[in-house]
């Protein structure tokens, strides 16, 4: 393994903004499935032999991709992913927790737009984990324009990251609809306490959902069409079907998948969660407007 070494895997556009930023501090290399002309393009293995990764591929694929690809050699690892896995419901730190022990493992969280990133524009980023040593190595790597703090509430960052992209399907569907931005306000406002409900299950830590994890990333997401989750809920809006809206797209928008992991944990464990219950109906037919009529009145 080459120590001190940096590698992003995966190679989408959230991979090539934070081979972008890393790349400006230290050499950083980036790798993914297909050859891409990028700086510091190298195959998987050269890149797995580094001792930091930062992995940034589709929550959906992560379980596949380290059973086929991932060999523990002591890595530092940052996961730059989020969602929830949807056919098991599990949160990707259960499914790393599989293939990289606990002490060698991160998550990226906060508001951060690839397009923004990739510019140099400033954000600010939550490293969170159960050890303080992985924020602290990782830390070092950013460049001057990313803030970067620390935050040992990694389930709580996870729901979070993974929660406001089914709430910015809503919210691309009410700006679709024209409902105005009382009513946006109100469903991101009210998507906010949601969102901490479910956290709260799952033992999250209140102050994740008020900070950059939770309200900033949620802000962030569901008000922009910079965001993909966002263009989804337009196109729902529009009655355009879901394989239409995802072929324009061109990219993963992982509320869709997410929305069915949070729709059937919620059901399991009887928590109240009346949009994310909405948005996955919305993305399996149900029409935008009886889903408007379901939310006002109960």
């Amino acid at each position: 393994m080459n120590k001190n070494t940096i590698a992003v895997i995966g190679a989408g556009k959230w991979g090539q903004a934070l081979h972008f930023a890393l790349n400006k501090k230290q050499k950083c290399l980036i790798t993914s499935r297909t050859k891409r002309e990028i700086e510091n393009f190298v195959d998987l293995e050269t890149a797995m032999n580094c001792e930091y990764l930062v992995i940034a591929i589709p929550a959906q694929e992560i379980r596949a991709w380290l059973k086929q690809n991932f060999k523990f050699k002591g890595q530092k690892i940052l996961v730059a992913s989020k969602g929830i896995e949807a056919n098991t419901g599990e949160f990707l730190n259960e499914i790393y927790s599989e293939f990289v022990p606990e002490k060698n493992i991160g998550f990226i969280s906060g508001p951060s737009f690839a397009a923004e990133v990739i510019k140099g524009l400033p954000c600010a980023l939550v490293i969170n984990s159960n050890s303080k040593k992985i924020y602290k190595e990782f830390s070092v790597f950013f460049p001057n324009f990313i803030k970067t703090y620390y935050s040992a509430d990694v389930i709580g960052a996870e729901i979070a990251g993974a929660y406001k992209n089914v709430l910015a399907i809503a919210s691309g569907i009410c700006e679709g609809l024209n409902l105005g931005k009382n009513a946006q306000a109100s469903l991101i406002a009210r998507g906010l306490v949601e969102m901490q409900r479910f956290g709260k299950h799952f033992g999250a830590k209140k102050s994740s959902f008020i900070g950059l994890s939770g309200a900033g990333d949620l802000f962030l997401t569901a008000n922009s069409t910079m965001s993909r989750n966002f263009r989804v809920g337009l196109g729902l809006a529009q009655n355009k079907p879901l394989d239409v809206i995802l072929e324009e797209l061109g990219e993963v928008a992982e509320g869709v998948k997410t929305s069915v992991a949070i729709h059937s944990l919620s059901e399991q464990h009887s928590i109240y969660t009346p949009i994310a219950n909405e948005v996955y109906k919305v993305l399996n037919g149900k029409s935008t407007q009886e889903s408007l009529k379901d939310l006002l009145k109960n």
